[in-house]
């Protein structure tokens, strides 16, 4: 398909080739027939963009200060490469689209193949031929409605969130400072709903179109005599203003001040500057609230990732039935886009439409998306890849699944630095992203989930996705008799897990070795090994005892979601292995408790105990509730007259006999040595450097954690041995 897309570093638009998006829980996918851009919204975005590092910098001190907390907690070359791979990446544009529904995912009602949507949000109404878009974010388009204006919902529903919050009642006055896109949409709204509109723009041309789409006074920024104007219309002032202007200046609050009547109120909706003189404000006693995008659900991730709504008897205008509201308000001529209608590009052209954004007078310009190609099916048995050997014998072909963060930070340069591994082919959910990692990693191919796993060429995976997605490839990748790598957590569910040791099993019954590894990398640091040697004579049980600061993570972070397995599974995992990893004997019984949640934390501060078949004892505290100015992760072995003190995997004291034993090192918590001995081991034919049946009881023994929090009791693992290393029910 074809994505316009941005090169953050250099700021260039660029129209590119990009596999199609997965159709993912909760969403449907879209085939665009119109994507909007709004002059003002765009044109701000990328005069930011085209600003000098140093420019973005200032204009975004708390980025910087988060790069200087990550530099101080995993060094100067870890924040550097960090920053680079952020700035090497190609970025989606777009967030207000209109298309038709091609694809429904299970337990979707409201959509059906067919229906005509119009769709919201950055990161899912892309300027790209195919969408994925959670079904919160769609409202189906009404028959009397074209594609093309309902491209334009999303920016609609912003106007409609902006005049809502001004609480404009029919017989007001309400002033629209700003008349770009978002501002005529407004006047338009508030004309619908039985008010006066005022309009105000720096541009007399703009302000002349303002009238003309039904402003009943307008009037040019720079008038010194603005405020008796008003007064002179108004005998008040008005009642309300609503700001859809775009500058850092504050001159837009400052006017709304001196036109409001006493006890007025401000709606700011544009990205102005909010400094305003104190005594417009008070002795007015003027209320001054900033609107939210399009709506109540935006920026809750259970509400727009989840599809949770908001029950209408409390929340009546959520995002969706803003969009919802206003398509019925086009649909009945209330709202008339035709005349802002002015551009259209087609999707190939898409840097010519944002270089028109600089000097154009248009107040949105449309991209406009070929129809459907007819499919073309490959021969039967056609091969889709490169068989191995043909331009890298004496490397593994490596498919990545997933170039988020930790993919490319991590486990890409891991991969790089075993020299043995070629970047053969990536994918990503969003199809975007997979074209993005091909170019900055040099990926041969960029392609779909399961093209990437079918692909001949494919010769290891590694999957780096959503925790909820793990299982799924996991078992694709056996059943194709792929090697596969699997970021931690294995499985999210009993039944995930169930399902990779089926898999595991008919591989077996197949004739092929089947090769798992999770990423469990804590076990492979360099002071891991060095602990394990120090206690390699032991012959009585051992104490383990493992402090984790991992620091508060809010509700919304997409770690904490349910469906992605929460912070218990995609990270308390590996602690539980590296404690599997340095007693070296099964687990047999796992209790554990959480402290009260108080509607903070998610129940994250957890202690857990675990019992092992040698009589060891593991006592693992994972914790939110600390500062981050303390050391994140903190070991103390004891066995048979000697302690050992490992600190965030930098520094290492082994006491015994009255002495201690001192080393220290950058942090390695063991990312390139678990690479590296996983490829060595795919290209020798060897099995995975951790035992299936290891990984598979410490992925039970994490799920085990959860059920005993929820239940209150300990948790026997032994049945799990017992059954040949099956999930125990």
């Amino acid at each position: 398909m074809l994505a316009i897309l941005e090169d953050i570093r250099s700021g260039e638009i660029m129209t590119c080739e990009a596999p199609q998006p997965e159709l993912r829980r909760g969403g449907i996918l879209v085939r665009t027939a119109f994507s909007a851009l709004s002059a003002g919204t765009d044109r701000a975005h990328r005069q930011q963009v085209e600003k000098s590092l140093i420019g973005k910098a200032l204009a975004r001190p708390d980025l910087v200060q988060q790069v200087v907390g990550f530099a101080r907690r995993e060094g100067l070359v870890a924040a550097y490469r960090r920053v680079q791979t952020r700035l090497n990446t190609l970025s989606p544009l777009g967030y207000s689209c209109s298309g038709t529904v091609i694809a429904v995912a299970d337990g979707v009602q409201e959509f059906q193949v067919g229906d005509c949507v119009a769709c919201a949000g950055v990161g899912y109404a892309n300027h790209s031929e195919i969408n994925f878009v959670p079904h919160n974010l769609a409202a189906r388009v009404p028959s009397g409605v074209c594609l093309d204006a309902a491209a334009i919902t999303t920016i609609g529903a912003i106007a409609m969130q902006g005049l809502r919050q001004s609480q404009a009642t029919f017989g007001e006055t309400v002033a629209v400072i700003g008349a770009g896109l978002v501002g005529v949409l407004t006047l338009q709204l508030a004309k619908a709903a039985g008010c006066r509109v005022i309009a105000i723009d720096l541009d007399q041309g703009r302000v002349q179109r303002a009238v003309e789409m039904g402003a009943d006074l307008g009037l040019c920024a720079t008038d010194d005599n603005i405020a008796s104007s008003v007064k002179e219309f108004t005998h008040y002032g008005a009642d309300a203003a609503v700001i859809t202007a775009a500058t850092p200046s504050t001159a837009p609050i400052e006017t709304a001040a001196c036109i409001l009547r006493d006890r007025g109120r401000i709606v700011i909706v544009g990205d102005v500057g909010l400094g305003v003189s104190r005594s417009n404000v008070y002795y007015k006693e003027l209320s001054v609230v900033l609107s939210r995008s399009y709506g109540p659900g935006r920026y809750d991730a259970q509400y727009e990732e989840e599809g949770i709504d908001y029950p209408i008897g409390y929340v009546r205008w959520t995002q969706k039935r803003n969009m919802e509201a206003f398509l019925g308000l086009m649909s009945s001529g209330a709202v008339r886009p035709a005349p802002l209608l002015q551009r259209r590009y087609a999707v190939a052209q898409g840097a010519c439409a944002y270089a028109e954004l600089k000097s154009s007078s248009a107040y949105t310009m449309l991209i406009e998306y070929p129809p459907a190609k007819p499919i073309v099916s490959a021969p039967q048995g056609a091969m889709i890849g490169m068989v191995r050997g043909a331009s890298n014998p004496n490397r593994i072909q490596v498919g990545c699944i997933g170039a988020g963060s930790f993919a490319s930070n991590v486990i890409f340069p891991a991969l790089r630095a075993t020299r043995a591994a070629a970047f053969y082919s990536v994918a990503t959910a969003s199809g975007v992203a997979s074209e993005s990692a091909k170019r900055s990693f040099r990926f041969t191919r960029s392609q779909t989930p399961n093209e990437l796993i079918q692909d001949p060429g494919t010769e290891a995976v590694f999957v780096m996705s959503r925790h909820d997605s793990h299982a799924r490839f996991v078992v694709a990748a056996l059943s194709h008799h792929k090697p596969v790598f699997v970021e931690k957590p294995l499985g999210i569910t009993h039944d995930q897990l169930e399902e990779i040791h089926c898999a595991i099993e008919a591989e077996k019954e197949s004739g092929y070795s089947p090769f798992v590894m999770v990423g469990f990398n804590r076990r492979f640091a360099p002071l891991t090994h060095e602990l394990c040697d120090f206690f390699s004579e032991r012959k009585e049980p051992m104490m383990v005892h493992a402090r984790i600061n991992a620091g508060y993570l809010p509700p919304e972070h997409w770690a904490q979601h349910k469906l992605d397995g929460g912070r218990i599974l995609g990270e308390l995992c590996h602690f539980i292995d590296w404690a599997r990893a340095v007693i070296g004997a099964p687990i047999e019984c796992v209790s554990a408790t959480a402290l009260p949640d108080v509607s903070r934390y998610n129940r994250d501060n957890i202690v857990t105990t675990i019992s092992f078949a040698d009589g060891s004892l593991a006592n693992l505290a994972y914790l939110a509730n600390g500062d981050k100015s303390i050391s994140k992760e903190y070991m103390e072995v004891f066995c048979q007259g000697r302690v050992a003190r490992l600190h965030d995997f930098c520094a290492l004291e082994l006491a015994r006999d009255g002495r201690v034993h001192r080393t220290r090192s950058a942090r390695d918590k063991g990312h390139n040595r678990e690479i590296q001995l996983t490829i060595e081991a795919i290209s020798k034919g060897m099995r995975a450097p951790i035992p299936i049946t290891e990984l598979m009881e410490v992925s039970t023994a994490t799920l085990a954690v959860a059920d005993s929090i929820a239940s209150s009791q300990r948790i026997d693992l032994r049945n799990f041995h017992s059954a040949g290393a099956k999930v125990p029910i």
